[in-house]
């Protein structure tokens, strides 16, 4: 009546450890390669603001309305596009120094600020009307 149980039977013993597949580790592989990729793309495109900058614009009272924004965005892919390092992007009454290849966006000053400028260590500019 009493048949002898082996512990196998009870708790299967593996003879070796859970594999992960490797069909899904190359997955998991590939979606943060495309992952980094998007990023970089996403970068590439996006204006940032130095912390400089963003104080400046602060204290001046320059806003940025989206479409004007896009504009300017539009202005560093071309200045990119002809090799610019730093340049001075001039939109309205507003005037944006820019680091191309970073599209961070240095410093920023209004119409009064403009007046009595000099700007120096620039390599274009590109007057937006």
């Amino acid at each position: 009546m009493s048949d002898s149980m082996k512990i196998g039977h009870l708790f299967p013993i593996s003879p070796s450890p859970l594999q992960v597949d490797k069909s899904y580790q190359k997955a998991q592989g590939e979606m943060k390669r495309q992952g980094a990729e998007f990023h970089d793309l996403l970068q590439s495109k996006v204006l940032k603001f130095s912390h400089h900058a963003e104080v400046r614009m602060e204290q001046r009272g320059i806003q940025l309305k989206p479409e004007s924004l896009s504009r300017i965005m539009n202005a560093v892919d071309e200045a990119a596009s002809k090799g610019a390092r730093d340049s001075l992007i001039v939109y309205k009454d507003i005037a944006m120094i820019v680091n191309v290849p970073s599209r961070t966006v240095v410093t920023a000053m209004d119409e009064s600020g403009m007046r009595s400028n000099v700007f120096t260590q620039i390599d274009s500019a590109i007057i937006l009307t």
